[in-house]
């Protein structure tokens, strides 16, 4: 008989030592090892242009080859990174390696979402998937913290060791995930036709129309998107920005850590508001993380720790509540798809303003 508490927990499982990495502060590593804010914004471009090209085809092949499959692929494709940054030594190898991570990100942004939401809906707990989603940003912000806390000590021992932990961690991490039960969508298989590239395009073609009618997915897919893009940008360039205010390497950790704390604020706060209206949800969080950009241009480094904190409340509140919303929206036959979509969105607004705020946070 299928178990949802402990399906539930082996993702849960599976989150935790993804997100938990002496390798959080990546931005901090490579500002460590030379690469200045411009450099970096061109990795971070890098990124999100690979996220633009396979975020989608990584949705439909979950959709149609199986979101546990996928998971795999998602690990495979991070040790690779954590390979190649090992043996980096310049800026050509540093974007290879944030290409195969982006790739990481690809396969596991659709597929971890969906197969959550489609397991809790085999046993009529959908109501729970908000709780569910609020627990992984909680995991994603404490994780991320505890992994910015080992900054001081990534810097320490080096970048070679730091990845070389991260290849131990997601070897366990695939074990985890080989025996999570696949949930599978009967109705996909029965409405797609039997061949591969037959699936793949109408699986993509059901999720364009659904969108084409339900264009207010869209809408929150936008708001929600342009928010974490600014939140991730502020948190990205302070790693960097933080120790020309004066803060020691070793501080820096805890200060990051703090900031990160204010998601998990965020994630709990929102569970406790269940019928406020969206849009104000929306403005509130706008709010916050442009208080987060006016306190970097402080130059005191605890006015931008706090800054970074109320931020990062804001963006994990509307993307808990947005992703809640489009879950109990998209069908489960491309759920993972158009779950790939919003992160693709995500990517696009990246891509314009990631070399824009290297630039920004350099010289304005």
């Amino acid at each position: 008989m299928f178990k949802i508490k402990k399906q539930l927990s082996k993702i849960y499982a599976s989150s935790i030592l993804g997100n938990l990495s002496l390798t959080g502060a990546w931005v901090a590593i490579l500002a460590s090892r030379g690469y200045n804010l411009v450099e970096i914004g061109i990795a971070e471009t890098v990124f999100h242009i690979v996220s633009l090209i396979f975020e989608i085809p990584s949705g439909v092949l979950a959709d149609v080859f199986g979101r546990k499959k996928m998971l795999i692929v998602s690990n495979i494709m991070g040790m690779l990174s954590d390979i190649i940054m090992i043996f980096s030594d310049n800026l050509f190898m540093v974007c290879l390696s944030i290409a195969f991570r982006a790739l990481s990100y690809n396969f596991l942004s659709g597929s971890g979402d969906a197969l959550a939401y489609d397991s809790l809906k085999q046993v009529k707990m959908e109501s729970r998937f908000e709780r569910y989603e609020s627990n992984q940003f909680i995991i994603y912000r404490l994780c991320n913290g505890i992994s910015t806390l080992c900054a001081g000590f990534a810097l320490t021992i080096g970048h070679r060791i730091a990845y070389g932990t991260s290849l131990i961690t997601s070897t366990i991490q695939i074990i985890i995930l080989l025996s999570l039960h696949e949930i599978c969508i009967e109705s996909s298989a029965k409405d797609i036709g039997n061949k591969i590239g037959e699936k793949l395009i109408v699986c993509f073609e059901k999720s364009l129309a659904f969108l084409k009618e339900m264009r207010k997915c869209m809408s929150l897919m936008l708001c929600n998107s342009l928010i974490g893009a600014i939140d991730t940008l502020l948190l990205f360039f302070l790693q960097a920005k933080l120790p020309e205010s004066g803060i020691s390497k070793w501080w820096l950790g805890f200060a990051l850590l703090f900031m990160e704390m204010g998601g998990i604020v965020g994630s709990r706060l929102i569970l406790k508001v269940p019928k406020i209206r969206y849009k104000w949800i929306f403005a509130i969080s706008l709010l916050f993380v442009l208080t987060g950009i006016l306190t970097e241009h402080s130059g005191v480094c605890w006015i931008m720790t706090l800054g970074g904190f109320i931020a990062a409340i804001g963006d994990d509140a509307l993307q808990v509540r947005t992703n809640a919303i489009l879950q109990d929206m998209f069908p489960s036959e491309q759920r993972a798809t158009l779950t790939s979509i919003e992160s693709f969105s995500f990517s696009v607004i990246m891509i314009v303003l990631s070399p824009l705020a290297g630039f920004f946070f350099t010289y304005w």
